[in-house]
This record gives C-alpha cells, sequence and structure tokens, in this order.
C-alpha cells in the first residue's frame, strides 16, 4: 500500500510538474528579458511583442482552469485578485467611455491595444498569485528574474564600455522591429546602455526592481552558491548607477532603506563598508560617473528633464478636465504627438481618471502591504527576509512609477504584474504553512499528553 500511494504519489507530482506554472512563468521572463522589447509580432503591432501574446494565453488559461471544478489553482481570500479585478474593471470603463465619442485612428488602435495588454498583464499576475504551488517553486522563479537580470546586466556593461548596442543584431524568425534602434545614449559624454530594453531608464528601473530579490538569494545561498550569488548581486548594482538615471539612483535607494533596517547591527554595518567602498571604486573606474549622478539630484531646479516633467502637469490639466472619472482611455494617450509626462500616475489620471488612478494605486499598494503582512506572519528568520526583500521591489516599484511612464515601457510593465503575482504568492504559501507549523505543533502537543489523559482509565 505505502509503495503504491508513493507511486500514485509521483505520477500526481509528474502530471503537476508537466503543467506547472513555474515553467510557464519563466517562459514569460525569457521573452521578457532576453528578446529586445523593440521585436514584435508585426500583424499585431504594439501589442504583437511575444511577452504580451504569451500573458494573454495565460490569462485565458487561467480563467478556463478557474471555471473548471478540478483546477489546482487556489481560489481562497486573495486581495490581490480583487485588487487585479479592480483594475481590469476600470480599464473597461474608460475603454466604453472612450468608444462613446468618436476617436481619430490611433487612439481607437491605442485603446484597443491597452485592454490587450491588460489581460495579457494580468494573466502574469493572477496566474502566479493563484497558481504556484509551493514556497520553494516560488524562490526557483525569482533566482530565474534574478539570473535574466544579470544577463541584462551584463550586456548593459558590455555596452557601457564599448558603446556597441548588441541587442540591435537580435534576428528571431516571425519578429520584426516596432520602433528603430536609435544610436546609444549619451549624459554628460557618459554612455547610457539599455541592453534588451527600449531605454536606459526602463533598463535602470528593471535592475533596482530586482536587486531586492538577488540580495536575498545571495544571503541564504548554500555554501557551494554562495561566491556565485554575491557576483549576481555586483553585477546588478554595479550596472545600476551606469545608466545614468534617477529613477535606478532612487531605487536603488528604497531598496536599501526598506531592507537595511531588518538586518543584524553587523551586516548593516558591513553593507555600509561596501557601499562606501563601491562608491570609491566607480568614481575610480568610471571617472565623471558619481558627479554627474550627484548633478542630477542638485540641477533638479533648472535640468530640462525635470522641467518637462513640472509643465507636464500644467499640460494635462485639460485632458484631465475633459475625462475626470474615467479618463479618455487606456492607451488613448500618446505622448509622440502631445507631450511627455515622465509620470505613471499623471498619464494613469490622463488616461482611466480618477477611479482608474485608485485602482492603480489600489494595485501598488496591495502588493505592499501583502509583503509587510506576510512578514508579520510568520517567524523563521529566512522567510521574513524573503517578505522584506518583496517588500522593497514593491517599493521600488511604487516610487518608480512616480518618476517616468511605467505602461509605456512594456519590459518595466510587464516585470511589475509578474512582481505583484509573486508577492501575492508568497503571501497565500507563507501564511499557509506558518499555519499548517502551527497545526502540527497542537497536534504534537495533544499527542504528548495523551498518556496523561487517558491513564486514569487504563
Amino acid at each position: 500500500m505505502v509503495e503504491q500511494a508513493s507511486d500514485l504519489l509521483g505520477i500526481q507530482q509528474g502530471r503537476r510538474r508537466k503543467f506547472d506554472v513555474v515553467a510557464l512563468l519563466t517562459c514569460y521572463v525569457f521573452f521578457l528579458m532576453a528578446i529586445p522589447s523593440r521585436l514584435v509580432y508585426a500583424p499585431l503591432g504594439g501589442a504583437g511583442s511575444p511577452t504580451t501574446i504569451l500573458g494573454v494565453g495565460l490569462f485565458i488559461w487561467y480563467l478556463l482552469n478557474w471555471l473548471h471544478p478540478a483546477s489546482n489553482f487556489d481560489t481562497g481570500r486573495q486581495p490581490m485578485r480583487r485588487a487585479s479585478v479592480l483594475f481590469l474593471c476600470a480599464v473597461l470603463v474608460s475603454y466604453v467611455s472612450a468608444n462613446r465619442h468618436t476617436l481619430a485612428t490611433l487612439e481607437l488602435n491605442g485603446a484597443d491595444r491597452g485592454v490587450i495588454l491588460t489581460c495579457g498583464w494580468l494573466g502574469v499576475l493572477l496566474l502566479a498569485a493563484d497558481g504556484i504551488e509551493t514556497i520553494e517553486r516560488l524562490q526557483t522563479l525569482l533566482r530565474r528574474i534574478v539570473i535574466g537580470a544579470t544577463g541584462m546586466a551584463m550586456l548593459g556593461i558590455v555596452q557601457f564600455f564599448t558603446g556597441f548596442n548588441a541587442a540591435q543584431y537580435f534576428n528571431i524568425p516571425g519578429l520584426s522591429v516596432l520602433q528603430p534602434y536609435t544610436d546609444i545614449n549619451y549624459r554628460d559624454s557618459i554612455v547610457r546602455p539599455s541592453a534588451t530594453a527600449i531605454h536606459p531608464i526602463e533598463f535602470g528601473f528593471v535592475l533596482a526592481v530586482v536587486l531586492p530579490l538577488a540580495i536575498y538569494q545571495a544571503r541564504h545561498a548554500p555554501p557551494g552558491r554562495r561566491v556565485r550569488r554575491w557576483l549576481q548581486v555586483a553585477v546588478i548594482a554595479a550596472t545600476l548607477p551606469m545608466t545614468v538615471s534617477r529613477s535606478a539612483v532612487l531605487g536603488l535607494a528604497i531598496c536599501l532603506i526598506v531592507i537595511l533596517p531588518t538586518w543584524h547591527r553587523k551586516d548593516r554595518w558591513l553593507a555600509y563598508f561596501v557601499i562606501i567602498c563601491s562608491v570609491f571604486a566607480l568614481r575610480t573606474v568610471i571617472p565623471g560617473l558619481i558627479g554627474t549622478l550627484r548633478n542630477l539630484f542638485l540641477d533638479i531646479g533648472t535640468d530640462s528633464s525635470a522641467l518637462s516633467r513640472t509643465a507636464a502637469f500644467g499640460l494635462a490639466q485639460p485632458l484631465i478636465s475633459a475625462h475626470p472619472w474615467f479618463g479618455q482611455g487606456f492607451g488613448t494617450f500618446l505622448p509622440n504627438t502631445l507631450f511627455y509626462t515622465d509620470d505613471q500616475y499623471l498619464n494613469s489620471l490622463i488616461e482611466i481618471g480618477a477611479v482608474g488612478l485608485i485602482a492603480v494605486l489600489a494595485l501598488l499598494g496591495t502588493g505592499w502591504f501583502l509583503a509587510r503582512s506576510a512578514r508579520r506572519a510568520i517567524t523563521d528568520p529566512k522567510l521574513r527576509d524573503l517578505a522584506q526583500c518583496m517588500a522593497a521591489s514593491t517599493a521600488v516599484i511604487m516610487v518608480g512609477y512616480a518618476t517616468f511612464d511605467a505602461f509605456y515601457f512594456p519590459m518595466a510593465a510587464g516585470l511589475t504584474f509578474l512582481v505583484l503575482g509573486c508577492v501575492a504568492a508568497a503571501w497565500r504559501l507563507l501564511r499557509q504553512g506558518q499555519s499548517d507549523s502551527e497545526m502540527d505543533g497542537e497536534r504534537l502537543l495533544a499527542v504528548s499528553r495523551a498518556p496523561d489523559i487517558v491513564a486514569p482509565f487504563r
């Protein structure tokens, strides 16, 4: 009987691995980070990126599995699922509102594309939130995300020191370039790498979001893999300032502010020492980089980029007043023909109105509170550190969205919803694990007391 049960369990695990959610999400990570964001399936236009196509497929598969009575997906309480439904409803309402009046062809295409992109993003989020079965499989997915970011960072380092953009020579059958590759970006004569991302801002944002996850894996790596994991942290952290981006520097600062106070005093002082040494090393190896980064914040009142962001509020006022509640339609605001806001929250207010902005804030805020709630609900130091690092990634996203229009950058948007899905999965799995361990403790206590209870009746 025991052997038959073991064989049956093995068969069931094999079947689960065959349709493992983590394997599907790994494909998404590969499409997101390894394939340049400019490459799309031409007949679908802006909605034809491999990540969007896969994401929409995952969304349909998620809905079919949700409706199936034998589904393995978790159907219990999940705040992130509710926040996702709220965001989807806000996008759909703005789509209906936009189509109540005549739209230009580009705006109509943008509205259609916005709904498709939303379904793709939510497909990834919901699949991760409800489909990842164990905390070990979640950690496997996070490791693969870190590997993808490390590969991007290495490509960015090559681009920084050589000025050669290798991504423009990536040729994948069936895909074509949606936006022509531009020349290498410079700021104060310093090369700004972008790797497979569209822009250095997006590249820096991605590295800043992944950095807390890389730090967690390095701190808790097995002895044989510790050096490799810390090298991943070093590569990502060293490449991040090379993007010469305020978003990246702010993301790095937020990451450290969130995670360092939770470390032991000895580890904190060691981290401070490493940070100081890293600053001097960057100043020596790349002259002028630290000064340029410092000027990004000291000259913020006169910098052209900062001034354009300030001017965007005044330019956006008529658009917001025309459609204050539900916006003019998600995806209908075209920065190329109007103006750049460099602020996703302002973009959301224009496109999906006040209701939509609340939905975006609820989505991101739910991610933060779930990560913090998971940390408070468990006692294992390693898993508490995991929850805190995921909270740090969420905080980087929340702050980063105020510095650039993230939903127009496919890699930044896709990574956002993937990380939020992982946060929701961690909240569910860690709380379940804590509840199971408490139940096991109660059972052991009951068994230990059983002889004393039944002794008088023997």
